[in-house]
């Protein structure tokens, strides 16, 4: 919109036309208020136009970030390198046998994320590791989609504007973006269009989009009975039944429980779900249910992942019914004693993201519904007392406040960073030292190295004990950050050890580069 100049006052000082003597005393001058500041930015009118722009957007900065973190050899075995094998097996029509897992090992029975299989005709027109990175970056930017659209007809397109660069660049999603390839890609989108239509009262588009949630990953069946309870709740206060979001909810749980009882264990080479354990106070034994409360809140850095995604959505967000769908990921995260889970790194939180931006545009039109009403005094009491349009503004500043201060701390400035495009004469040596490797061998290699040669060869990890008589290669690089997991470096210098007793020839030993070749 072009910015609109006031015609000159002719009871101005400054105007030629006043007669002197005859001036007025000058008005007080209007403190220009922020809000007109944005009139000067042509935003578009269209919502569709608005949210596939920002869309386009963040997919290209999510695939620039995680194509050149992998130029530099920084994904890693765990988990780029995992799921590559079973989409690879995918592709061939293969059950997704993962040799870097373990020998023989079914990757259905780790998690169940039989979803990851629409990606195998993508990746056998381009088999690369690239095309996980690339189909993450996709995935993770349509859910900017939804929510800029519900935005855009709650709260006009500034509103839509913010809250779709804020989704974009939310902590929890650039962090899964950055960070290697995972099944819960497909969640991202798929709860952002189910928490779309729940806050648009639309139950049967919000149950269809929930349902293949199933297919993503076992605990996201208690998000699919999250999603019924709200349909089943919006139901009785429309005076309509109930039965459907019921009927969804008890679908959501008995899934997780069938998956987590009988599908995991049938796949697991060890007849169960490895993740139990994470769930008991140690030593095997459950945790006393007094002990609950003090572990969903202890140690502090848990208070940290709760702060920082209540203050993502300027806090707003919690008025919203919406909000109950982060409580099953939550819980399972925080009752964990894996510490892995309960802070705001890794790829955990990115499921959360899209439904807290629901629950702030929810907490939005409810606000707006509510000063309509008031206008008209038909404002009713039931439930909390909607927000304030000076408390909706407050929010809205406080959440593009908190994108901006965390976007210097998660990967996606490192668009901008000069160094992130550089190559190192390390990363030089060992792209050298991989070219020695032929296509369809068999290496045993280190975390970031697996990852590098996963496209083109059968790799297992260096630390575990090889069947047969041993890998074509092994390459290792010492100096890897992450070599330490999942490979202790015990276990790895045992191996070393073990393949050059058995005459391995030693082709490389520079600077922390190993590359031995079979004998």
């Amino acid at each position: 919109m072009p910015v609109a100049f006031a015609p000159l006052d002719p009871s101005s000082p400054s105007s030629p036309s006043s007669p002197p003597g005859l001036q007025s005393p000058p008005r007080p001058r209007q403190r220009l208020r922020p809000t007109r500041l944005l009139h000067v930015v042509r935003l578009p009118h269209h919502p569709a136009v608005l949210a596939w722009g920002l869309a386009a957007v963040f997919a290209t900065l999510y695939t620039c970030v995680g194509v050149n973190r992998h130029r530099r050899g920084l994904t890693k075995a765990y988990d780029l390198g995992i799921f590559e094998q079973a989409v690879r097996a995918y592709a061939d029509g293969r059950a997704p046998i993962v040799p870097l897992k373990a020998p023989g090992y079914d990757l259905l029975g780790d998690h169940f994320h039989p979803l990851l299989a629409v990606l195998a005709p993508a990746y056998r027109g381009f088999p690369s590791p690239l095309t996980l990175v690339v189909a993450q970056a996709l995935l993770m930017a349509l859910a900017v989609v939804p929510l800029t659209r519900w935005a855009h007809q709650v709260a006009g397109p500034r509103v839509a504007l913010l809250v779709g660069c804020a989704t974009g660049a939310s902590w929890g999603i650039v962090r899964a973006a950055a960070d290697d390839f995972h099944e819960i890609a497909f969640a991202v989108p798929l709860l952002a269009f189910a928490a779309t239509a729940l806050g648009r009262r639309r139950p049967r588009a919000a149950a269809l989009w929930s349902l293949p949630l199933l297919l993503v990953k076992e605990d996201l069946g208690l998000t699919v009975a999250a999603v019924g309870l709200l349909i089943a709740h919006q139901a009785r206060q429309d005076r309509r039944t109930p039965l459907p979001g019921f009927a969804l909810a008890l679908t959501g749980v008995a899934a997780t429980a069938l998956t987590l009882l009988v599908v995991l264990p049938a796949f697991n080479p060890n007849g169960g779900f490895d993740y139990w354990q994470q769930l008991d106070a140690g030593g095997g034994q459950a945790a006393p249910l007094w002990t609950l409360p003090l572990r969903l809140c202890w140690p502090p850095i848990k208070w940290l992942l709760l702060f920082l995604l209540a203050a993502t959505t300027g806090f707003l967000g919690l008025r919203s019914p919406l909000a109950l769908l982060c409580a099953p990921t939550l819980a399972w995260r925080l009752l964990s004693t894996n510490p892995h889970y309960w802070g705001v790194s890794y790829h955990y939180s990115a499921v959360l993201m899209p439904i807290a931006f629901a629950a702030l545009v929810d907490a939005v039109q409810r606000a707006r519904a509510n000063a309509r009403a008031t206008e008209t005094d038909t404002a009713t009491a039931t439930g909390p007392a909607p927000a304030t349009p000076r408390r909706v503004r407050r929010a809205l500043a406080v959440t593009a406040l908190v994108t901006v201060v965390t976007l210097p701390l998660y990967p996606l400035h490192e668009v901008v960073m000069p160094e992130a495009w550089s190559t190192s004469p390390r990363l030089t040596e060992t792209r050298a030292m991989l070219r020695l490797i032929p296509d369809d061998t068999t290496v045993a290699a280190s975390n970031r190295l697996a990852a590098q040669l996963t496209g083109r060869a059968e790799v297992t990890l260096v630390c575990q004990d090889p069947v047969g008589p041993g890998p074509d290669w092994v390459a290792v690089d010492l100096r890897d950050p992450s070599v330490q997991s999942p490979c202790a470096t015990a276990a790895t210098a045992r191996m070393l050890a073990a393949y050059q007793s058995q005459g391995y020839h030693r082709l490389i030993d520079r600077d922390g580069l190993l590359l031995l070749k079979h004998p």
